[in-house]
């Protein structure tokens, strides 16, 4: 199996980092219209999707911060 290389490792970082911020602003953009009224059940549901993409993306992310032995920048 082929070693992945640092760079590599640091580019798919940035790509889910970058995802994660998008998934974070739509997750947002539902909880304004379910906290505000304008939520239905569609709404809820795709909150619920979006939230378990997030948190995947962020098992991912801290993974590949482990391996890359980069500290989360919280």
């Amino acid at each position: 199996m082929e070693e992945t290389s640092p760079e590599e490792l640091r580019a798919e970082l940035t790509q889910l980092e970058a995802e994660e911020q998008r998934l974070s602003a739509e997750r947002k953009s539902l909880h304004n219209k379910i906290d505000f009224g304008y939520g239905n059940e569609a709404t809820r549901e795709r909150e619920r999707e979006v939230s378990d993409k997030r948190q995947e993306l962020h098992r991912r992310i801290d993974a590949l911060r482990e391996r890359l032995g980069s500290p989360d920048p919280a």
